[in-house]
């Protein structure tokens, strides 16, 4: 055999192989951290108490606990003391296509009573206080150059503004909102006080550019002197990282339809004495409709009823603002394919089964053809429910 047709025939050798090795990585599920703040943008500061310091240590310990599982690739937003751009923290996580974006912060108040977690999914909220986070949070733009320019007239504290950060990817929320009640679940075990149920929604410019399901974390007030020690401290920082890192362990074995991989217990080693979460002075009226403390919703009996309901889970597998003839030949050869629709785009979803372990099966299916961020849904007579729910039932 002559030396060109050698290379003729290991050429697409080399290929197959390298194709290979690319889909081996991208089957393993992507989460992407983000620490808030950074260099010249410290957050907030209290008595020697640093945000933008707790916030990265934080990050690294979930990043190395989710790395030792060997079944999870870790992204960072970033691993020093360097500013990124909000805009480019989305993106980083975007080009990554991970599929979870988690942005990690420390709340503050000039009330240094204030205390509590907090985890925002990207939404609309009537709540005042909400508002205030937002505002808060999104005032980093100005920090960036031209962010006048790269924002579109943006200004963090304009309600105006705010009310334009419109939700962008409908289809992420309730995944979101499931991500968001696994980590207040989770801060609940350590004794945590979870502010107002602990899940709410805002308009975070950071969350409002990634196009996957995406939370961000209030940890608690570095404002707080007891809070804010324990913040700022390595055993605190190794029990909210330990938290944190349950939550998403939890996520990706409910979704990502793999082995499941084993959630520690968590062991505080010091419990901050809170007080009783189940009572607010907040209106509940005025508190958006999200998943509250897990130990309260454990407490629900599912209703004698709906033991009879039919639940259909599927595959979702894109969304497009076009339609799409549904032929196997559009979709990698997969079938059936079904459609449903909002006003601003079509869902495209594989397969359809009542058992939860059949539509896992199709999950990894759909993932082997390359829809790498595909998640599994349900329905219960026709209606979207949440995954937990249905398992429920």
């Amino acid at each position: 055999m002559s030396f060109s047709t050698k290379i003729k025939v290991l050429i697409p050798f080399f290929f197959l192989v390298v194709s290979l090795e690319t889909y081996c990585q991208n089957t393993k599920f992507k989460v992407t951290l983000d620490a808030g703040h950074g260099a010249h943008d410290f957050g907030a500061v209290y008595s020697g108490r640093i945000e933008k310091n707790i916030a990265l240590a934080v990050v690294l310990k979930v990043g190395k606990i989710l790395e030792k599982t060997k079944k999870i690739d870790v992204v960072y937003t970033r691993e020093t003391d360097v500013f990124i751009d909000l805009i480019e923290r989305a993106n980083i996580a975007n080009r990554a296509k991970s599929d979870i974006f988690v942005s990690i912060h420390c709340n503050a108040n000039k009330n240094t009573a204030a205390d509590g977690t907090e985890t925002y999914v990207m939404g609309l909220s009537k709540l005042a206080s909400n508002l205030e986070v937002a505002k808060k949070e999104n005032s980093v733009i100005t920090k960036e150059k031209d962010y006048k320019q790269k924002y579109d007239g943006f200004d963090p504290n304009s309600p105006e503004s705010l009310l334009g950060l419109t939700l962008m990817q409908e289809e992420f929320l309730d995944n979101s909102i499931i991500l968001a009640s696994k980590i207040e679940e989770q801060f609940g075990k350590l004794g945590k006080k979870l502010r107002h149920g602990g899940v709410k929604q805002e308009r975070f410019m950071v969350l409002h550019k990634a196009y996957m399901p995406r939370v961000l974390i209030e940890m608690g007030f570095i404002s707080n002197p007891i809070e804010g020690d324990l913040l700022n401290s390595d055993e605190g920082q190794e029990e909210l990282a330990q938290a944190i890192a349950n939550a998403v362990i939890g996520y990706r074995n409910e979704f990502f339809g793999d082995t499941p991989l084993e959630i520690k217990e968590l062991k505080p080693s010091r419990r901050i004495v809170a007080k009783p979460v189940v009572k607010d002075t907040i209106s509940q009226n005025n508190v958006p409709t999200t998943p509250v403390n897990a130990t309260e919703v454990k407490k629900v009996e599912p209703k004698k009823e709906t033991s009879n309901a039919e639940i259909i889970y599927k595959v979702q597998i894109g969304v497009s603002p076009k339609k799409v003839d549904l032929e196997p030949k559009n979709f990698k050869g997969l079938e059936p394919i079904t459609i449903d629709s909002n006003k601003k785009s079509y869902i495209y979803m594989y397969g359809s089964t009542t058992n939860y372990e059949e539509a896992k099966e199709l999950l990894k299916t759909a993932k082997t053809k390359g829809y790498g961020s595909a998640f599994l849904v349900a329905f219960k007579n026709g209606e979207k429910v949440s995954i937990q729910e249905a398992l429920k039932l």
